[in-house]
């Protein structure tokens, strides 16, 4: 035990002597420990908040596709088959989705307008939270009613206010215009709750979800958007169609039940459309995706972290260089602890154990200032910080391993020294 005091007493002494020496020395074990920490800081909370928010928002869903290169239009989805799926054993809610970019005016604005449309339904399927007012019944959706619900970004951006049930906007998609009723304010159940500023851009409405989907419009292409959730019969009826769907979002009431869900589902839209075997309808897990994106988020931060840590190697070759400044420095000294009786070990552990220090108090540093960068990040992202013990190990065991890997070539040239031939240099 006095062995070990003893070497890191007398390296702590050297390195307190050569104090700003060692401080740049040291300065590529902070760049690197505080990159790598940093980042896998940021990729795992990251990580954890989209993971999170996809499996919020596709918890218990799988999706129901029409190959359309293998049916003809007798064989979408019908409002029929929706209804038959809708009351099949474990399903909870079942809602086709439809996209639909137009153009809107009211009595003060005029503008882009975007349509997510489908049944009563699809305020769970798209995980909506109703404001005020009330969501579009399956009353209103079968009799085609042209009404609608905004998000309150829109509300705020448009009419500046979100006393907004009543108005109406005339909306415009494939040349057909319809006069449509706002019902109701709707919003993201997910960024009703609160889940960081990076979903709904904080108070000021300006996150990336709300700017991709309009919900603030701001300049694009000239115009600004609103988002109408609506009945996509009011679509169909529009644009012609023939009231029929490519898709089906479904719910089912446990996650262990989707795949049953599913298979039931494909298997009812075959028998009922006489095209069994002609891989026509396709089952998608949710959870599926959410594991392939869990893996390539993990994947694209290991990569990084991994970049960063090129850095560790540089500073580790600095102190390999500052080492062997330091044993040329103490050649004397050497020369006396060996004349005294010191052994080769002995020596070679004193040059080892200052290393190490070195490569630990940097590494130390490097940790708080890479976790001071990643709450700083989360804090501005809106997402969570996760620290994880893993990470600690990282700081402390890529410091240590650096400082032994890089400290034994220097620790040896000392340890190997001939006690005459270090006493006879000045």
């Amino acid at each position: 035990m006095n062995f070990f005091k003893e070497n890191i007493r007398i390296a702590v002494f050297s390195i307190q002597t050569n104090l700003m020496r060692s401080l740049l020395t040291m300065l590529g074990i902070i760049i690197g420990v505080s990159s790598v920490i940093a980042i896998i800081t940021i990729g795992n909370g990251g990580r954890d908040f989209i993971v999170g928010l996809v499996r919020d928002m596709g918890q218990n869903m799988i999706t129901i596709s029409v190959n359309h290169n293998r049916v003809d239009a007798s064989q979408m989805i019908s409002r029929r088959d929706i209804s038959s799926i809708r009351a099949m054993e474990n399903v909870r809610h079942a809602s086709p989705q439809m996209f639909s970019i137009g153009s809107f005016t009211s009595s003060q604005h005029e503008g882009m307008a975007v349509a997510l449309a489908g049944n009563s339904d699809l305020q769970h399927v798209l995980g909506l939270q109703v404001q005020s007012g009330h969501f579009f019944t399956e009353a209103e959706y079968l009799s085609e009613m042209p009404v609608a619900l905004i998000p309150t970004a829109g509300a705020m951006a448009f009419w500046g206010h979100t006393n907004v049930i009543g108005q109406r906007v005339q909306f415009t998609v494939g040349g057909q215009t319809e006069t449509v009723r706002i019902i109701g304010i709707a919003d993201f159940a997910i960024a009703a709750a609160g889940v960081g500023g990076f979903l709904d851009g904080g108070d000021d409405g300006g996150g990336p979800l709300d700017g991709l989907l309009g919900d603030i419009g701001g300049p694009l292409g000239g115009d600004a958007i609103l988002v109408l959730y609506m009945p996509s019969s009011v679509i169909h009826r529009m644009t012609g169609g023939a009231g029929t769907y490519d898709n089906l979002s479904i719910i089912a009431d446990d996650e262990r039940n989707l795949d049953a869900v599913g298979s039931a589902a494909v298997n009812h839209l075959y028998i009922t459309h006489g095209n069994a075997g002609s891989g026509a309808y396709t089952a998608v897990n949710m959870a599926s995706y959410i594991d392939l994106l869990d893996s390539v988020i993990n994947v694209f931060t290991l990569f990084i972290a991994g970049v960063s840590a090129i850095s560790l190697v540089v500073g580790g070759i600095g102190v390999m260089n500052i080492m062997l400044v330091s044993v040329t420095e103490r050649t004397r000294e050497i020369g006396i602890r060996k004349a005294l009786g010191a052994k080769t070990g002995t020596i070679m552990m004193q040059f080892l154990t200052e290393s190490v220090i070195l490569c630990l108090i940097g590494g130390t540093i490097g940790f708080i200032i890479g976790v001071a960068i990643a709450a700083f990040v989360a804090w501005f992202m809106g997402i969570p910080i996760a620290m994880a013990f893993t990470t600690v190990a990282i700081a402390v065991g890529f410091s240590s391993a650096i400082g032994i890997f890089f400290g034994i070539y220097p620790a040896r040239r000392a340890a190997k020294m001939l006690p005459i031939e270090a006493l006879r240099r000045e």
